[in-house]
This record gives C-alpha cells, structure tokens and sequence, in this order.
C-alpha cells in the first residue's frame, strides 16, 4: 500500500509522497491512476519529495495528472514546501531543486512565499487567432511557459476551447504552453483562470500561471509590487517582484498551502 497526503493551494490539488528513501519509481500509468478523480485519489498532479542532487535541501519532482513530468508547479510548490516542514521540520525556511531550478520557500503559519527561479523569454503583443479572434498574447516562462490574454469579461471566456487552441498552437511547437485569461478589476488587482497543460483543462489556480500574469501586467502598464491576483478557487495570491523595464529580479509568490487528508492506496 502506498502512504500519502492529500493538500491543495489555493484549489490546486495534489497527492505529495515522501520518497526521500527513493525506493518508489512510479510509471505514467500510475501516476494517472493516482490522479483520477473516480478510481483514484483525485488531484491535478503528484509530488515526490526525493533527496538534492546539487546542494539544496530537498529536491520535488512534479508530475501532471496525465503522467508527464512538468519542470515547476508554483502552487504545487508551495504544498510541496509544508509537507516537507511536516516530515522532516520544521524549518523556518527550505531550499529545494526543480527542473527549473532552486526555489527557497518561507513559512507564515499555512501561507507559504515562493522565491520563484528567474522568468525568461518574455514576449509582449503577439497576434494570435484564436477561436475565430486576432487575440493579443503576451509570453514569458515562469519555470514552465504560459501565455496570458487580458479580458474584459473572464467569467465569459470559453477557457476550454481558448485554451486548448492555445496550449496546441504551432506558435508554441514543441512543448505546448499555459493559457491564462485576466481580467483587471482595479489597479494592482486581477482575476485570472487557467488552462494547464499536462491536466488540459481548467483548474481552479496555477502559481506559475498567477506569477506569468502578474509579471506581464506590470510590465504592460507599470504596476507596483505586489500584485494581488484571484484564482478560480477563490483564493488571492500575491506576486512580488523587482522590476527594471520589462526585467524581473526577486520573484515572489505567497498564497496559502492546505492539508486535506492522509491516505493508502494500493497501485
């Protein structure tokens, strides 16, 4: 029987194994099956905790709920972060490795603030036809690649279709992307709904996604840090940052990480 814990951030949820002996190796197929949410235990990803390889104090492999393994997951991170402070804490502060890099985690009772890896490849006012529409896109990767349209109604996007066009679009050949479709409901503030790739198909926040759009709306209208975002689930998360022109240092992204039960499962 396989042990695990059951947390979400900010609706996000995920199955998180502690595999710090490295003795579980779990193929795509059981990975999906632990993410079903008839059959299985239900979740939009799987977290491993696992020994570092280059220095930090722990390393977290994320998988999607289709078995594919993502470089980052922001608020899988932020589960990640107290699940370890959990089993083997507490600390006041971790490090631990991605495949995008180390992220430092702080604790503040159960919000948890993400010293998110470096954005790169940052795109602004790219015309893409979507779902019959010339659409104004912006790009950049926050540890994996998003795109984020701005919308006056969000509550009214047909995130599934945009959003799968989006993800397969030859714009973004080979590997696909993130949608995310924001709504500005005063300054500094933004609603936001996401389509993930490796779900395909909206879920109720992304924290790479929030970090992607925080950071372009700043870059497109100047915006001061931080800026507060509402995620589908009805959680707000902050995006800090240091911005010079359209350059981003100190990245940062606090919301909430919550436990929601302990489990076994046979796989």
């Amino acid at each position: 029987m396989l042990r695990f814990t059951k947390m979400n951030g900010a609706g996000n949820d995920f199955v998180l194994i502690d595999n710090r002996a490295e003795a579980l190796k779990l193929s795509r197929q059981q990975i999906a099956f632990l993410c079903d949410r008839h059959r299985g235990v239900g979740a939009d990803g799987v977290l491993l905790v696992e020994p570092p390889e280059a220095g930090a104090d722990f390393r977290m492999r994320y998988y999607n709920s289709d078995g594919t393994e993502a470089e980052m997951c922001g608020n899988g991170a932020r589960c990640f972060s107290r699940f370890v402070n959990q089993i083997a804490g507490p600390h006041s502060e971790i490090r631990f490795e991605t495949k995008a890099g180390i992220i430092r985690a702080e604790f503040d009772g159960d919000l948890v603030t993400l010293e998110m890896t470096q954005p790169h490849g940052l795109v602004l006012n790219r015309s893409l036809d979507i779902g019959g529409e010339k659409l104004s896109t912006h790009f950049v990767n926050t540890g994996v690649p998003h795109v984020v349209i701005f919308v006056d109604d969000v509550a009214s996007v047909p995130v599934g279709q945009w959003g799968s066009e989006i993800r397969y679009h030859s714009a973004f050949r080979p590997g696909g992307t993130n949608a995310n479709f924001v709504e500005e409901i005063e300054a500094g503030a933004l609603v936001i709904r996401t389509y993930e790739r490796g779900v395909e198909a909206e879920t109720l926040a992304c924290g790479t996604g929030v970090t992607a759009a925080g950071l372009i709306y700043a870059a497109l209208t100047n915006a001061p840090s931080p800026v507060r975002l509402e995620v589908r689930g009805g959680d707000r998360l902050e995006v800090g940052f240091r911005a010079s022109g359209n350059s981003f240092k100190d990245v940062t992204l606090k919301g909430p990480a919550d436990f929601t039960f302990e489990g076994s499962i046979a796989i």
